[in-house]
């Protein structure tokens, strides 16, 4: 039974991270815990080695889609790295009820900041474009005036517009996203992409493709950091971790199809539900012992 439930539950979360490029990873340790019997502690470790390979493995098959951005992306991770150790050091000491009830606290907001997502994305699929992209039609139609030109001109004006360049404006408001990012998938063993795509999509111009693949890379790299921190502290039920792993690679691979193919702003307000609904169970377990 635990093996069924265990599969079932890679499944949808493997599902969420291929689509989504994050989401998943904050159901699977009140899903271990609820579903599976994990004690909190352990859950988190569970986590991060399920999440991390999992956002591996579709990591790969969106670079080879061309959406990852690899630069971005190692900076992104880099930025959390000291504050993933300092996350997984807190979490040795921080009561597992106390775990959860942030867990579930987590959920809302993560509930909000996809719905909030759900507004840029449908933003983007009515033709609004980000602001480099308005930018870009407005400089291709004064080259337009210009005279015949525009044709040989248009590839690399798009070009430039649609590369976003790593200044000082843009790290300033990453950084501390990584920052963020980085000390929850230590202390609470998620992945973050719910923090990550918008932050990418607010904060670099990055279309919903790239901010999916790209988020998946910072995932991994947080998910293996944190699980070396926690590295002869921490023991791994591997018969449940590796059923789990397996059918979340699976899920991850249906997830880009399913990406592929369902409106992003659909399939994240659905997520957000399910988020809302879970945060709500969670609470009561916390609440009612």
């Amino acid at each position: 039974m635990t093996i069924g439930v265990a599969i079932g539950l890679g499944l949808l979360i493997g599902l969420s991270l291929g689509a989504l490029g994050g989401g998943g990873s904050i159901l699977t340790v009140p899903a271990l815990v609820y579903a599976v019997g994990e004690s909190a502690r352990s859950a988190t470790t569970a986590s991060l080695v399920i999440v991390g390979i999992t956002a591996a493995v579709a990591t790969v098959g969106h670079a080879r889609a061309g959406r990852v951005r690899w630069g971005a992306g190692l900076g992104f991770g880099l930025a959390g790295l000291g504050a993933s150790f300092a996350g997984t050091a807190l979490n040795s000491h921080v009561d597992p009820a106390v775990l959860l009830a942030c867990f579930a606290g987590l959920m809302l907001v993560a509930a909000g900041a996809m719905l909030a997502k759900t507004m840029v994305h449908a933003h983007l699929e009515a033709g609004g474009g980000t602001q480099t992209d308005l930018a870009a039609d407005a400089e291709a139609a004064t080259l337009r005036r210009s005279g015949p030109t525009l044709t040989q001109l248009r590839p690399s004006v798009s070009a430039a517009a649609t590369a976003p360049r790593l200044s000082t404006a843009v790290a300033v408001r990453v950084i501390p996203a990584g920052v963020v990012v980085g000390f929850l998938t230590g202390f609470l063993g998620v992945g973050g992409g719910f923090i990550i795509v918008p932050a990418l999509v607010l904060t670099l111009s990055y279309e919903m493709p790239c901010a999916v693949g790209t988020s998946l890379l910072i995932i991994s790299l947080n998910s293996g950091v944190a699980l070396l921190a926690r590295s002869g502290h921490q023991s791994f039920h591997w018969a449940v971790i590796a059923p789990f792993t397996v059918a979340a690679i699976v899920g991850s691979t249906a997830g880009r199809r399913v990406a592929d193919r369902v409106s992003g702003a659909q399939l994240t307000r659905a997520f957000a539900g399910l988020l809302l609904v879970v945060a709500a169970y969670v609470f009561a377990r916390v609440v009612l012992g």
